[in-house]
C-alpha cells in the first residue's frame, strides 16, 4: 500500500511539474537583415503562456535575412533559410538548439536548391527539409544527416511557368507543407496558380518526391495560392491566396484535395491594395485566421463548422502594425502574436477560445522587421 501511495504521489508530482513547464514555450523569430533593419539574425524569447510576456533568452547572429523557421520534430536542430534577391541561390542553415539556454549553435549551410527561398519546413520523421524558392519557382528537398546537419545530395523540381502569348510566364513556389501521416507533400504557387502534390518517402537516401497523380490542384486565375495548413483532425485543409484574396477549403484524404469552399477576407466594397499572407488554425480547431497586408493590416477570424470544415466569418482585427506577414497562436491557445514587419514590431493579442475574438493586450515587443514566429513545444 505505501508502494502505491508513493507511485500514485510521484504520478501526480510529475503531472504537476509537466503542467507548470509547459506554461512557458521558446519563441524562435527570424527577420530581414537587409537594409535599414535593426535585425541581425534569429531571436529566441520565453513566452509566458498565462500573461502573454515575452523575455528575451538569447540570439545568433552571421545569417542574412532569416525570413522562415523551422524545428526539428525532437527540437534539438533549426533550420533558417537566407532570403536572398532573385540572382544567387539561397541557402538554408542547420542549426543545434538547445532549450535550456536558447542558443543556436552553428551546424552548416547547404543551397536552397533555388532562387530567393522563402518557405522552409521539415518532414515528421526529422529525415528532410523542404524549401520554397520563390524567385526560380522550384521545390527542394534537402537531406538531414544523424547529427541533425544537412546534407548535399538535393533534390530539385522546378514548376513551369504558365505560358501567355507563346511566352512562359513567372512560377513562384511560396510554401512546402507535409501532409499529416508524412506520406505527401503540398507545394502552393503563387505564379501558376496551383498547388503541387508530391508523394514522399522519407526513408529514401535520395530524391524523396515523386508527382502525385495528378501532381496538380488548379485554382482559380489570378488567385495566388501562398500559405497552406491542414485542420487538426486531418479531414480538411485550406490555402490563402495573395492575389485575390481568398481562403479555398479543401476535402483532404490519402493525398487527394478536393474544394469544397472559397471565401474572401477582403471587407466587402474594399478598393485598396492588399495582399492576403498567413494562415494559422487555432489548436482545438474551431477558428481560422489569415493575415492581410498593405492597405489593410488585419487579421480575419472564421469559425470551422467541427463536422464538415466549412468558415464563417466571425471578425476583423487590426494587427496594430503594418505588413502582417506572419503570425502564430500559443500551444495553449490563449493568445496570438502578430509579427509587423513594416513597424518593426510583435502584438500580443489575447484570443477568446470560446469565440475566436483577439483583444489586444499592452505587450508588444521591438524587434527589426519580424517575419516569421515559430513555437517550440
Amino acid at each position: 500500500m505505501k508502494t502505491l501511495k508513493t507511485s500514485l504521489l510521484l504520478c501526480c508530482l510529475c503531472v504537476f511539474c509537466t503542467s507548470k513547464a509547459q506554461d512557458k514555450f521558446d519563441l524562435l523569430i527570424g527577420t530581414y537583415t537587409s537594409g535599414t533593419s535593426t535585425s541581425e539574425g534569429i531571436y529566441v524569447y520565453t513566452f509566458d503562456s498565462k500573461t502573454g510576456e515575452l523575455e528575451y533568452k538569447n540570439e545568433v547572429k552571421g545569417i542574412d535575412n532569416p525570413s522562415y523557421l523551422t524545428i526539428s520534430p525532437d527540437h534539438k536542430n533549426v533550420y533558417a533559410i537566407s532570403e536572398s534577391g532573385g540572382e544567387r541561390v539561397g541557402m538554408v542553415y542547420a542549426y543545434g538548439y538547445d532549450s535550456s539556454t536558447g542558443k543556436l549553435t552553428f551546424k552548416n549551410k547547404e543551397s536552397a536548391g533555388g532562387l530567393g527561398p522563402c518557405y522552409v519546413s521539415v518532414d515528421k520523421t526529422g529525415s528532410y527539409v523542404f524549401t520554397a524558392n520563390y524567385a526560380s519557382g522550384s521545390l527542394a528537398a534537402v537531406p538531414i544527416l544523424q547529427d541533425g546537419s544537412l546534407g548535399s545530395s538535393i533534390q530539385e523540381i522546378y514548376n513551369k511557368g504558365n505560358v501567355i502569348n507563346g511566352k512562359e510566364g513567372p512560377s513562384r513556389m511560396h510554401s512546402a507543407v507535409i501532409s499529416p501521416d508524412n506520406n505527401y507533400l503540398f507545394a502552393p504557387n503563387l505564379g501558376i496558380d496551383k498547388i503541387g502534390v508530391y508523394l514522399f518517402d522519407s526513408k529514401a537516401s535520395s530524391n524523396p518526391l515523386t508527382p502525385a497523380e495528378p501532381e496538380f490542384i488548379n485554382l482559380a486565375s489570378g488567385s495566388g495560392p501562398r500559405h497552406f495548413v491542414f485542420h487538426p483532425n486531418g479531414k480538411y485543409a485550406y490555402v490563402i491566396q495573395e492575389l485575390d484574396g481568398g481562403i479555398t477549403r479543401f476535402d483532404y484524404q490519402n493525398g487527394k484535395l478536393s474544394p469544397k469552399q472559397t471565401v474572401s477576407i477582403l471587407p466587402a466594397g474594399f478598393e485598396g491594395k492588399f495582399g492576403a499572407a498567413d494562415i494559422h488554425i487555432s489548436p482545438d480547431g474551431r477558428f481560422l485566421y489569415g493575415s492581410n497586408r498593405i492597405d489593410i493590416n488585419e487579421i480575419v477570424i472564421y469559425s470551422i463548422d467541427q463536422n464538415t470544415g466549412m468558415l464563417t466569418f466571425v471578425s476583423r482585427q487590426s494587427s496594430l502594425g503594418r505588413i502582417p506577414r506572419n503570425f502564430t497562436i500559443d500551444p495553449t491557445g490563449n493568445f496570438l502574436l502578430a509579427a509587423n514587419q513594416d513597424t518593426d514590431n510583435i502584438i500580443v493579442f489575447r484570443r477568446d477560445q470560446m469565440t475566436g475574438l483577439l483583444t489586444p493586450t499592452d505587450i508588444s515587443l521591438k524587434i527589426g522587421r519580424p517575419v516569421c514566429l515559430k513555437f517550440v513545444y
